[in-house]
């Protein structure tokens, strides 16, 4: 399947800032981008990118004063089929991790893991392990927090999350690896888009959306507490310790975001003329 995806970020600054932006789709998805995800910079500015130390692309500007829009429009192909699901797959020993594995056991900003270490293991130290302790993980943290983007605070942490019992996305998935971490399996932060493909009315406000991946058997999962089932669509833009480390914007700088737009939809068919298509919900819904 086809799938547009996009955003249009609009920020105030009142004096020249420099800026870290982590917006680029994933390098893995690459390959996949029918049309590139180039962002679009209105006044222009100059921009260079880089990979950061987690492998994610990121570009550096330096905003002007006053407003500032930033956008991008691409087209991305998906395979369409749901996370991928593997109930056997067994948790492995910490002697035994790959060294890159190892510092996703480790408390990081937002994922704190000394105040709930006792709670993890009073909750999730019975005789399930692997997947099957990681989906116990998710399940609790679902049922956990009251969802609601009025909870949203950014600088929540996951002891916080845990005490608070409300947030948004990345509050689930805070919580989540925090306690993956508790019980020795590595977990790291993700965020990207996910939209409502297969999913029945009526739809939520559109977002970047944040997950989580284990590592079990030899490889990574994905795991989403805050929907706590298989999605389709799913597009990765950056993977991290936590949110600190893959912010859609790092300024250096007072700075104000005035609008947030982001998009994600299914192109159902596509006309013989450009830009002649259909997408699923009618057009791309913010």
């Amino acid at each position: 399947m086809m799938i547009r995806i996009g955003y249009e970020l609009v920020f105030e600054c009142p004096q020249p800032t420099p800026m870290i932006l982590t917006l680029r789709v994933h390098p893995s998805r690459f390959p996949d981008l029918l049309v590139a995800d180039d962002m679009v910079a209105e006044p222009p500015v100059p921009m260079s990118d880089y990979r950061d130390s987690y492998g994610n692309q990121c570009a550096r500007i330096v905003a002007p004063q006053g407003i500032l829009k930033l956008s991008a429009d691409a087209i991305i192909n998906d395979d369409g089929l749901a996370d991928v699901t593997n109930p056997e797959a067994g948790q492995t020993a910490v002697e035994q991790l790959p060294d890159d594995t190892l510092l996703f056991l480790l408390g990081s900003r937002y994922c704190e893991t000394d105040p709930l270490i006792d709670t993890a293991w009073q909750l999730f130290s019975n005789n399930v392990s692997g997947w099957r302790r990681v989906q116990a993980i998710c399940d609790y943290v679902h049922n956990h927090i009251e969802f609601g983007y009025q909870h949203a605070r950014n600088t929540r942490t996951a002891w916080e999350v845990f005490e608070e019992k409300k947030g948004v996305c990345r509050d689930y998935a805070h919580l989540a690896i925090a306690l993956c971490r508790c019980m020795n399996i590595p977990a790291r932060y993700c965020t990207g888009y996910l939209g409502d493909i297969g999913i029945p009315p009526p739809y939520g406000e559109m977002d970047f959306a944040a997950w989580f991946e284990a590592y079990l058997d030899g490889r990574w999962y994905i795991f989403d507490p805050r929907n706590n089932s298989p999605r389709i669509g799913r597009i990765l833009i950056a993977r991290g310790r936590d949110a600190a480390d893959v912010a859609i914007s790092t300024a250096f700088g007072f700075n104000t975001l005035k609008s947030f737009k982001v998009y994600t939809d299914e192109i159902l068919e596509r006309g013989p003329a450009a830009g002649d298509s259909r997408l699923t919900n009618g057009s791309s819904h913010y």
